[in-house]
């Protein structure tokens, strides 16, 4: 049972299990910064990146809509399959949007499309800057055909992958340049309104569990986008600490902030996670001192402002950074999204149990969204193996930054404690078989044992 209360800060303290009357103990942790790569956000490179270049915990890729659409009503899902497996044999979890149209790539558009009639417009796209133009596919998104099999396509995909605990997110893709949702400068082969809702429909109705990312926030009054206020999805920043902080300037109307104070969603991270893409011109160089960014446009600065939880990145992962930016940036990355911090525990021990409450605070800047990572209290001994484990209600969700911290409660009847057991502890069960564990931002993670969380030294007679 969760409960909401009071708070506290510290170290850990001896408890002796052999008194007849209640004894109460509160044992105060230590904060110490978690992991740059905590689970499910961070900088996130492309998948297979150089071992050893920068602490991750996902991978993206793209992934062509002809590679799993194969005919209508027909679909080979063993590209996204093996990128799944590939990924999480390392421990990560997969990012991943499916396009259909990339500048410079050819043939995304699945082929029988083409064949029953798809107009399909080819032309150099010169919005690929800081890189030169190059030639791209754009699909007539109005095809009836298209859109039925855009609508089918993502049907198929929630029934088979919603929840599976390979997946971190998903950004919507599937329209648009590098499916981030514009033809720009093309805005003539830009998908009508009617055309977005009904992908936007098919991915609300799909997908419950495994977050959906969408490039553009968009109100009611939006001229080009179908509004996606109301809807459960969050976004993706994709010019990060580039064009991200509203400015006031007409000309930055289409910077991130600015589009998500238009669609009035920028309390949107309170129920939905913020991602994207730091942009290549400030890549690696946005974690210097002083940083390449544009003026009012730091890292440090977007991050606050958007809450962002991850962003892909090339720039730390393409070559080795130098410690000085690697120190710089791995402070800056440990401070994105959720972080987990242990305040106090309090050990009350009776004649047949031992009631823990422990009161836990998110020192982070934006939530934990996904369900399914269970809580567990161990037992454990003086050489670190876990002698006894009990499940737990616990939950990780819904504690927002700088709120008032949860309060944790569970009680265990003393004869379920071993004699042996030294020290009770906790962790965060990974969905994900082998899995990077999820670190508390506390002093005493992993001091027993690797994933655990030492809480409480007890002596049991």
């Amino acid at each position: 049972m969760i409960k909401r209360g009071w708070a506290a800060i510290g170290l850990v303290a001896g408890l002796m299990l052999t008194p007849t009357v209640a004894v109460s103990q509160v044992v105060r942790l230590e904060y110490a910064p978690s992991p740059a790569d905590n689970p499910l956000r961070g900088l996130v490179p492309y998948a297979r990146p150089v071992a050893g270049r920068f602490p991750h915990s996902m991978e993206f890729q793209y992934l062509p809509l002809s590679r799993l659409v194969t005919g209508r009503d027909e679909y080979d899902f063993q590209a996204l399959e093996d990128l799944l497996d590939d990924v999480a044999s390392r421990g990560n979890q997969t990012v991943f949007r499916v396009m259909l149209e990339y500048p410079g790539r050819k043939n995304l558009i699945p082929a029988f499309l083409i064949e029953a009639g798809l107009t399909v417009h080819r032309y150099d796209n010169t919005n690929t800057a800081p890189f030169p133009p190059k030639p791209v596919e754009t699909p007539d998104y109005e095809d009836p055909l298209l859109r039925s099999t855009l609508q089918g396509f993502i049907r198929e995909l929630g029934r088979r992958y919603d929840g599976d605990p390979r997946i971190g997110y998903i950004t919507a893709g599937l329209l648009g340049t590098w499916g981030e949702w514009h033809t720009h400068p093309r805005l003539d082969l830009w998908a009508s309104k009617e055309v977005q809702r009904e992908v936007l429909d098919a991915y609300q109705q799909s997908f419950r569990k495994t977050p959906v990312l969408l490039r553009y926030p968009a109100g009611e009054d939006n001229r080009h986008y179908a509004s996606t206020v109301d809807r459960p999805f969050g976004y993706h920043d994709d010019s990060f600490a580039y064009a991200t902080l509203h400015t006031g300037r007409r000309s930055d109307a289409w910077f991130f902030q600015s589009l998500m104070k238009t669609a009035g969603a920028l309390d949107a991270w309170k129920r939905f996670p913020i991602g994207g893409e730091i942009r290549p011109e400030v890549w690696g160089c946005c974690f210097d001192d002083p940083p390449c960014t544009p003026d009012g446009q730091s890292f440090e600065q977007c991050r606050e402002a958007t809450h962002v939880t991850w962003l892909m990145d090339t720039g730390m992962f393409r070559r080795q950074a130098s410690p000085e930016r690697m120190e710089r940036a791995l402070d800056q990355v440990r401070r994105m999204g959720y972080e987990f911090h242990v305040r106090t525990a309090d050990a009350r021990v009776r004649e047949d149990e031992v009631r823990l409450v422990l009161e836990v605070e998110n020192t982070g800047i934006a939530p934990f969204y996904h369900p399914g990572w269970a809580i567990e209290l161990g037992a454990l001994d003086a050489s670190g193996q876990v002698l006894a484990r009990w499940p737990t209600d616990w939950s990780l969700l819904d504690m927002l930054p700088g709120h008032q911290p949860a309060i944790w409660d569970v009680t265990v009847a003393r004869k379920q404690i071993p004699a042996e057991t030294v020290e009770l502890g906790m962790r965060v069960v990974s969905p994900l078989v082998g899995g990077k564990p999820l670190r508390f931002a506390n002093r005493e993670q992993d001091r027993r044992a690797p994933g655990w969380l030492s809480l409480v030294s007890i002596t049991v007679e």
